[in-house]
């Protein structure tokens, strides 16, 4: 695929110069949600190479383990929302109709092409006026194969970006009899992703899990508690006994508009409170809900509810709202 290799050497070309310093875990960070996935395939190799070439500070990794034990970069543990694979491997799926990546070996998953995210009862694409679905040539890719292209860019530009990579579904695989977490964590230290110094967020929805990690498996790395439903934050005390952070919805910093001003729940404060970084998902210029455009969004979150950092589809944006901020 031609156009999609320049693409990948003309924005190499971009990110080599100036070269920058690496950024300390004081300042606003803006973290590429799945690379700049509102320009090209989430969690493919070429969205993460258009994300480092936008300057963030770290890059997202969503990471399952396939039949072989290999930790592969996917928002799911499901197969059928970004590839092809119910036309490669039709007889593969379990009763409930899904694909499951653990059912592949790592061979197998290199064979299907990804593509933008869709309805895999439908066939509509998520995000209409995003990258065409089924166009390009995309594939999937190792946890590893991932760390390597960005070590490697950081080694030819000079940068320090990071990396910021999730357990997904825990209990799911260790049900399948599959320990991810280890898996992930030995990966991290082979790569010399060891401590808080180390450029290495690691985030969990599991709140068991990630205590686990802290705690029984002794990880040094930052970590950073991802929350999904409102009651959770009430246990921001707990959550500061083996967390770094927090991950909130982003409607969970939220409260209410007043004369068309935002008003906030004492989320970010209450964090803050007990030194607990604070990095809400997600910010998409083409999904703004309450919003009427996305610089009121960025203002709203990363100056007047003053969190520490997002997740964002659409990096370059954060990245200049920060600058000129």
């Amino acid at each position: 695929m031609k156009s999609i290799s320049l693409f990948l050497v003309v924005f190499s070309l971009i990110s080599c110069k100036p070269k920058v310093k690496s950024e300390k875990m004081n300042t606003k960070i803006v973290i590429a949600h799945r690379g700049a996935s509102g320009y090209l395939p989430e969690h493919t190799m070429e969205a993460k190479a258009m994300a480092y070439a936008m300057n963030v500070n770290f890059i997202e990794q969503d990471l399952v383990l396939s039949k072989d034990d290999v930790p592969i970069v996917i928002h799911d543990i499901y197969l059928d929302d970004v590839t092809d694979v119910a036309t490669k491997f039709a007889n593969r799926k379990r009763n409930d109709n899904r694909y499951y990546v653990i059912d592949f070996t790592y061979d197998e998953l290199q064979t299907l092409k990804v593509t933008e995210r869709f309805n895999p009862k439908t066939g509509e694409q998520f995000y209409p006026n995003r990258f065409p679905k089924g166009k390009g040539n995309f594939k999937l890719h190792s946890f590893a194969e991932e760390i390597e292209l960005i070590q490697g860019l950081n080694k030819s530009t000079g940068k320090n970006i990071g990396i910021y990579p999730e357990i997904k579904e825990p209990k799911f695989h260790q049900k399948e009899g599959k320990n991810l977490t280890e898996i992930v964590l030995k990966t991290l230290y082979d790569y010399g992703y060891k401590t808080k110094k180390d450029n290495c967020i690691l985030q969990c929805f599991d709140t068991k899990e990630l205590e686990r990690i802290r705690k029984d498996l002794k990880s040094e790395l930052f970590l950073v508690q991802l929350i999904e439903f409102e009651e959770e934050a009430k246990n921001l005390q707990h959550f500061a006994t083996y967390a770094d952070g927090i991950g909130p919805w982003y409607k969970q910093i939220l409260d209410k508009k007043v004369d068309g001003e935002w008003k906030f729940t004492t989320l970010v404060s209450d964090a803050h409170q007990f030194n607990l970084k604070v990095h809400p998902y997600t910010l998409r210029a083409d999904q703004l809900d309450d919003f009427t455009i996305f610089e009121e969004m960025m203002e709203t979150f990363l100056i007047a509810a003053n969190v520490d950092g997002v997740f964002t589809d659409f990096p370059d944006l954060v990245v200049n709202f920060l600058k000129e901020k």
